[in-house]
């Protein structure tokens, strides 16, 4: 699978997890208590967006970093060029095609 398609999956299971939570409200107590927020479950649900969205920027970070590896010699700024070597210290340039999984993983994970 191809590393952006995997990002732009993400993406969408994100748009739908951000559905407000509070819009299914249920009346509880014989209707004595109208509006429960269902913040435990909202939070549940951000718990997931977030580890989405990590997946997300790893794709991105992984693009970024094998962008700037093809226009050599040329340099960024220093800070984003230790970005790049920082990524390079776990995850090798990509000199033909592999599996992105285990990369995307290791960039989740620290």
């Amino acid at each position: 699978m191809i590393a952006q398609v995997t990002s732009a999956a993400l993406a969408s299971e994100n748009k739908t997890l951000a559905h407000p939570a509070s819009v299914d409200s249920l009346p509880t107590s014989a209707n004595q208590e109208d509006h429960v927020s269902m913040a435990t479950f909202a939070a549940r649900r951000l718990k997931d967006m977030s580890e989405n969205t990590r997946g997300i920027l790893a794709v991105e970070y992984l693009a970024a970093a094998q962008g700037l590896d093809f226009r050599a010699p040329l340099k960024s700024s220093p800070r984003i060029e230790l970005g790049k070597q920082i990524l390079r210290e776990s995850v090798p340039f990509y000199d033909k095609d592999r599996y992105f999984a285990p990369d995307i993983a290791k960039l989740t994970t620290s």
